[in-house]
């Protein structure tokens, strides 16, 4: 049976910590405006062709598809890497944590934060992509075919939030620095792994997918911020909390 907690009304039962002064806001507030400010200026990039990015780009996604054609099952593996972490595919399990979450604490708010903040990425990624209209990488021997716009990488982008999001949602739960450390760890080496595997198949360029990263990291954290300080009515006095 899952545990029934007793709380008052806007607080979170696993944040016993007192609130940390306004400086250490200020300092998370300023990290979400330089995330912010990294992906605008990436895009800005993009945009204007800048010839330096363009290279880079290109040379890349060229030489990283022609290593993979050179290895098939290197080239098998990553076929089966983005077929997993297909936005669409990681859902069921990714609210399967979540709702484990939810059954092992209790905390509803907390949950549904989670969830509803990975499907809002998921959706902002995709109207970024139409915003900004950038075509697919072009090769002469392509490994793989992609359809859509290529900037940012939505398998970037959304295995990023989702990862993101969770670690934040259980991190109350992970009592001892090691397991906070291989949460992290495990996050960044999917979201790395997912990068990489988007460039090899010559479906995205570099850039793609470091604005992909910087998006969903960026919006899961300053949407956990909204949560954190949204302001809870207090109760009434001569009611119960």
């Amino acid at each position: 049976m899952r545990p029934v907690l007793h709380r008052s009304p806007g607080h979170d039962p696993q944040s016993a910590t007192p609130p940390r002064p306004r400086a250490g806001r200020t300092r998370r507030l300023l990290r979400a405006a330089l995330t912010g400010v990294a992906l605008i200026a990436i895009a800005l990039l993009v945009r204007e062709q800048w010839p330096r990015l363009v290279q880079l780009d290109e040379r890349a996604v060229t030489e990283g598809a022609a290593f993979a054609a050179q290895h098939p099952e290197l080239l098998h593996a990553l076929i089966l890497w983005q077929w997993a972490f297909l936005a669409i595919h990681l859902l069921v399990p990714v609210a399967a944590i979540c709702l484990a979450y939810w059954w092992r604490t209790g905390n509803t708010t907390r949950t549904w934060w989670a969830i509803s903040t990975i499907l809002t990425a998921w959706g902002l990624s995709n109207l970024l992509k139409e915003i900004v209209r950038r075509a697919r990488p072009v090769l002469d021997q392509p490994v793989e075919i992609a359809a859509g716009y290529s900037f940012p990488s939505g398998h970037a982008a959304n295995t990023a939030a989702m990862t993101t999001a969770l670690v934040v949602l259980v991190w109350p739960s992970l009592r001892s620095r090691v397991l906070r450390a291989a949460a992290v760890a495990g996050a960044a080496a999917l979201t790395v792994a997912t990068a990489v595997d988007r460039v090899m198949l010559g479906v995205h360029y570099p850039s793609d997918v470091v604005a992909g990263i910087l998006f969903g990291v960026g919006f899961v954290l300053a949407s956990y911020l909204a949560y954190k300080h949204w302001p809870t009515p207090r109760p009434e006095p001569g009611k119960e909390s």
